[in-house]
């Protein structure tokens, strides 16, 4: 069955039928979150490779994300978001399957590495689908005027996911071993995939003008530069913690990724109304500031607690980011391109996290574990001066449009 839209849903029904789409985000970052805090252990203490071959590893499967991300765009504004996301789920299943025949093959560290790197770059292709694709679909569904909920509620079931993700798979790694976690991989993606052909096609055969891949991306980009500055913070802590608190000597390094992934959603559902009150760019520029704030905390946190104290903060402040930007950048785009609008301006993460690995690491071997969350901090400033200077100088316009 084939639809173009869904007629006159409640406002009541609104919120449900939202997270009735984004469920396929939150399956998705599930099984991204599941190995997070597990294999940069696993690359550096049983592989026995370095730090920085363990961030480039996992940091390696945002450079499929990021070319996959345009590529699900096109078949959103062309087919609809369910065939992005049926392939999405079939990703996921296959990378579960690598995972487990790259811990069978353990006792040889190369081989193992090498599949290891095939099963990031197919976690990333799953997720280039996967990331943007429900947002467009329950679009399609309630209509553009929920845009910043949409964006919002995505992001509450991708962070929402890691929190729980991250620790399931260091409890599952410790008690059944790597295995398990590759088993549920290939069930919840094969959940995800029934569920996704269970339901309504959307949207398809826009016959409307669109415009070029360069023009969307040109649009998108301050925004999407300010994003990525920011996400370096979730980047490091999402890759990095484990191997900061051993590097401390600290117990609960899974603890941190949680509270910043728990203080993340709790920001998106308490305060996402800010964005419509406030702006995107006031909004953005706030969070930076507070993201920063939290990343000061964590480096010069004394003890573990403290450490907490600063992760919840760093995901606070991140919480709202990506909808304040992406309300601000998707605004400039005809509806024709709303799927590879969202999508170039996704590229945007995957760049930031794709970055982190190489870039972190080599700040980590090189300067020292110490110096990985001032760097951070620094980038996110940046990101707020950023995009200080957008609203400054999109004012004089908006004004004078008054």
């Amino acid at each position: 069955m084939q639809a173009d839209t869904i007629s006159s849903i409640p406002v009541s029904k609104v919120r449900l039928t939202i997270a009735g789409f984004v469920a396929f985000t939150f399956i998705g970052y599930f099984n991204i979150g599941l190995p997070l805090a597990v294999l940069p252990i696993f690359i550096h203490h049983q592989l026995g490779y370095s730090t920085m071959v363990a961030g480039i590893v996992i940091s390696l499967q945002y450079l499929t994300t990021f070319l996959s991300r345009s590529y699900a765009g096109n078949i959103v504004d062309k087919k609809g978001p369910k065939p992005a996301v049926l392939l999405g789920m079939l990703g996921f299943m296959l990378s579960g399957i690598l995972l487990f025949m790259a811990y069978g093959l353990k006792s040889n560290p190369a081989l193992s590495l090498g599949l290891l790197i095939i099963t990031r770059l197919m976690t990333g292709f799953s997720e280039g689908l996967v990331g943007a694709s429900p947002i467009n679909w329950a679009l399609l569904a309630v209509g553009n005027q929920y845009t910043s909920k949409a964006i919002s509620f995505n992001g509450v079931a991708s962070y929402g996911a890691l929190a729980v993700g991250a620790p399931l798979g260091v409890i599952l790694q410790n008690a059944f071993g790597m295995g398990s976690i590759a088993i549920l991989t290939v069930l919840l993606g094969a959940l995800g995939l029934i569920y996704a052909k269970s339901k309504v096609a959307l949207g398809g055969h826009n016959n409307a003008p669109r415009q070029s891949y360069l023009q969307v991306l040109k649009k998108v980009s301050p925004y999407g530069i300010c994003l990525a500055l920011g996400g370096l913070g979730f980047g490091t802590i999402s890759t990095f913690i484990t191997l900061y608190y051993s590097f401390l000597n600290w117990q609960g390094a899974v603890l941190s990724l949680s509270v910043f992934s728990i203080l993340f959603v709790l920001g998106r559902v308490l305060f996402s109304r800010y964005i419509d009150i406030y702006g995107g760019m006031k909004t953005a520029i706030a969070c930076l500031g507070l993201e920063a704030a939290g990343l000061f905390v964590l480096w010069q946190a004394p003890v573990p607690g403290v450490a907490l104290l600063g992760s919840g903060i760093a995901g606070l402040g991140f919480s709202l980011v990506f909808p304040a930007l992406g309300v601000e950048a998707v605004k400039r785009l005809p509806v024709a391109n709303q799927g590879s609008a969202l999508g170039n301006y996704g590229l945007f993460t995957d760049m930031s996290l794709g970055i982190t690995g190489p870039l972190v690491g080599a700040i980590a071997t090189h300067l020292g574990m110490q110096y990985i969350f001032p760097f951070c901090m620094v980038m996110a400033i940046s990101g707020a001066l950023m995009a200080m200077m957008i609203y400054i100088r999109r004012r004089p316009a908006t004004l004078t449009a008054k």
